[in-house]
């Protein structure tokens, strides 16, 4: 999400952070680049002009003229105002409630509403350590009903059972009950998708919000549809009271209109981001740290969160036991990171969140492509144990076999034998003395010249 806007406004103001001294003239140059990089993205037009008056107004104040640096005072505006307009902190799920706590989900079909309520369920049951139950009162579409059995299972959560020829009321209220006998903390309803704005199926939806009074009221919204992502939830806002916002398929959306969009229009924080198609892709909306990335700036405590979560730490462990008795790194242990990083939202999903990204050439972001690591993982995965423990046996038919039984080239094996080498001496820095700063210098050798330079990336190599 954001990589037009982020390649826009990093150029942008880039040429503006270097200047010791501001201008009327040259703010309201880069201003009505700002503007035009927001407009792009399909921001909404009030929401624009409220986010350019801001920024005008305190650049040319006080706050600017009095800075040792003014043009990067002037970035460090963008960037608050940025926060402000997307809601400033991420504001979590509030569950202090008698349990179980309910949280209704509503949404238009399509949006990806029912895939999110098992995201929500497997992320408070993995991270929060709730324990809940879902329930679909989505008695006019069967489909639904048996998607969501499907989904809770696969997050190893408590599905309650319903049909369509039941009332959604009843379904609910069944639920609950239910929820309550099993002492479970949270329940989770999934509603009737609408086409549109139905006036009937919004009095339904209405009603049951009534009977039930859950504690939370999320919309779940497509980013992909921009502003009218925003104005949608303005629509339901009006007639239901939510508290918060999903905002999903972000990771098919090169906009990111509807994240700048939909706090100004209508009052209510995005909660959670939908950021891929698998069961553990939701992320909490952090403002701040969404800002950072929109500048091109990174956002490294997201990455660091993500290591954390998903890293496999025995297997790290047990590389680290063994890279210290001087044992080699193999092409098993390579094929273990090829993994685990895939597990992280792949090569692309983690530099995303590295500072400087928007300035390195799409000639080397191309060459990061995710599907190369898979073809790298199906090459070793051709190779004998014996193989993937001593690399420098592959020779000649060797290679033919490996590479006729990924369905690669040979020219691709030669790659990653020579890639796995410069892992391999990597890992051997590391485990030496002094490792990790050795292995720093070597990463930044291998950067384009001048390293990634700009806001907030590597410093240049001196």
């Amino acid at each position: 999400m954001f990589e037009n806007l982020t390649d826009r406004l990093s150029q942008t103001l880039k040429n503006i952070s270097g200047r010791g001294r501001l201008t009327e003239d040259n703010i309201k140059e880069t201003l009505r680049e700002v503007r035009m990089a927001l407009l792009e993205a399909d921001v909404a037009l009030p929401v624009v002009r409220d986010f350019i008056g801001k920024v005008k107004e305190r650049a040319v104040g006080t706050e600017v003229s009095k800075s040792l640096s003014p043009g990067q005072a002037f970035v460090k505006i963008v960037q608050s105002e940025l926060e402000s307009a997307m809601g400033e902190v991420n504001e979590s799920l509030n569950l202090n409630a008698q349990p179980p706590a309910v949280i209704m989900m509503a949404g238009l079909q399509g949006a990806g509403k029912t895939t999110s309520v098992a995201k929500l369920a497997k992320f408070l049951r993995e991270r929060e350590k709730k324990s809940v139950v879902v329930v679909s009162a989505d008695v006019y579409r069967p489909a639904a009903i048996k998607q969501l059995e499907t989904l809770a299972a696969e997050v190893e959560v408590d599905f309650f059972p319903s049909d369509i020829s039941q009332k959604p009321l009843d379904i609910v209220n069944g639920a609950i009950a239910h929820a309550k006998k099993a002492f479970a903390d949270v329940v989770i309803v999934d509603t009737a998708g609408r086409l549109h704005v139905d006036t009937s199926m919004m009095d339904e939806i209405v009603a049951l919000h009534k009977a039930v009074n859950p504690i939370e009221t999320l919309f779940v919204v497509d980013a992909m549809t921009g502003q009218d992502a925003a104005n949608t939830a303005k629509a339901f806002n009006d007639t239901l009271p939510l508290t918060g916002i999903i905002l999903t398929k972000t990771d098919g959306d090169a906009r990111g209109g509807a994240a700048l969009s939909i706090r100004a229009i209508t009052g209510k924080p995005i909660k959670f981001l939908g950021v891929g198609e698998k069961v553990d892709a939701l992320e909490p909306f952090h403002p701040d740290r969404m800002a950072s990335r929109i500048l091109g700036m990174g956002d490294v405590l997201s990455l660091i969160e993500e290591v954390e979560r998903k890293v496999d730490k025995v297997k790290a462990e047990k590389l680290a036991k063994k890279l210290k008795k001087g044992k080699g790194f193999d092409l098993e242990d390579f094929r273990d990171q090829l993994i685990q990083m895939r597990n992280m939202g792949g090569m692309m999903g983690m530099m995303d969140k590295l500072p400087g990204m928007g300035q390195i050439p799409d000639a080397v972001k191309n060459q990061m492509d995710d599907k190369l690591t898979v073809r790298m993982e199906a090459i070793i995965s051709s190779m004998t144990p014996g193989e993937r423990a001593r690399p420098d046996i592959i020779k000649g038919s060797r290679k033919r076999r490996i590479a006729a039984g990924s369905g690669v080239q040979i020219q691709d094996v030669n790659k990653l034998l020579k890639q796995f080498m410069q892992m391999q001496k990597m890992m051997k820095k590391m485990s030496g003395k002094g490792g990790m700063q050795k292995m720093m210098r070597g990463m930044k050798g291998m950067m384009p010249p001048g390293g990634m330079g700009g806001m907030g990336g590597l410093p240049p190599r001196r």
